[in-house]
């Protein structure tokens, strides 16, 4: 059986990847769309009725848990998260899985070989219900530091110090308040998994340290304009697609 397959994912570095990482499986996975939000997921699912979906559940506007509430019938969905906490046995099951990212082609491999296993659809109340119970759950201490490779040495980089990420290529910027510049060779979104809810992401490609945050103005096309409070008086521009979430923060 070849399942219609729809891949709902946020960060583009990570779609491509799993996008190629599905093209060794063209029996088993038809690719027929592809989403970069919780609402453009849910357009593309009502749009073409897929027969599984590889769902981020952390995602700007709409998380997956939101998205798959929403939905009338939830196809087959296999999870793509780089949170730890979500990652428990209970995944495992005749009907649903997880993929931490970034994805590892064995462990994708064994994903596709038990989908036809799964169960035809999911019983919505069931997977609301065990979706509830993993939010609800108590999730791993948050990091104080962040540890950078540099060269034959590790540093160490109090939380408190740096101002923002910013993603290049491969690697992520960590921007500190004296002006310090490292690279991390962890992805934004593990960063984001492991940082205290300061952290704020503004940006597909920024998570700033709110707490450095001094002005937000208005910026054209739906964004925001930041003003750090640090020496370079540090402007950051938020994307698009971030607006309600940043608004929520913002008023909460």
């Amino acid at each position: 059986m070849s399942f219609r397959t729809v891949i709902i994912e946020d960060e583009e570095p990570a779609r491509l990847r799993l996008t190629k990482l599905l093209q060794n499986y063209p029996d088993k996975i038809e690719i027929i769309g592809f989403a970069k939000n919780g609402e453009n997921g849910l357009e593309k699912i009502n749009e073409l009725s897929p027969d599984l979906i590889f769902l981020d559940i952390q995602m700007p506007g709409m998380n997956g848990f939101e998205m798959l509430s929403k939905l009338k019938r939830i196809p087959l969905v296999i999870f793509c998260t780089a949170y730890d906490e979500y990652a428990l046995q209970a995944f495992e099951t005749n009907s649903i899985d997880y993929l931490l990212k970034p994805v590892k082609e064995e462990r994708l491999e064994k994903t596709i070989s038990k989908l036809d296993k799964f169960a035809p659809h999911f019983n919505k109340a069931e997977i609301l219900d065990f979706l509830e119970a993993i939010e609800k759950k108590e999730a791993k201490p948050k990091v104080t530091s962040l540890s950078i490779k540099t060269g034959k040495k590790i540093i160490f980089l109090k939380l408190n110090e740096i101002l923002y990420f910013k993603a290049k290529d491969k690697y992520v910027s960590v921007f500190l308040k004296n002006g310090e510049e490292h690279l991390s060779e962890q992805s934004l979104q593990q960063l984001r998994a492991e940082l205290p809810e300061n952290f704020r992401r503004i940006h597909r490609a920024i998570l700033l340290n709110s707490d450095y945050i001094k002005e937000v103005h208005s910026y054209f096309n739906s964004r925001f304009a930041f003003l750090l409070e640090d020496k370079n008086r540090t402007k950051l521009i938020s994307g698009r697609s971030y607006q309600k979430e940043i608004k929520d923060w913002i008023n909460a």
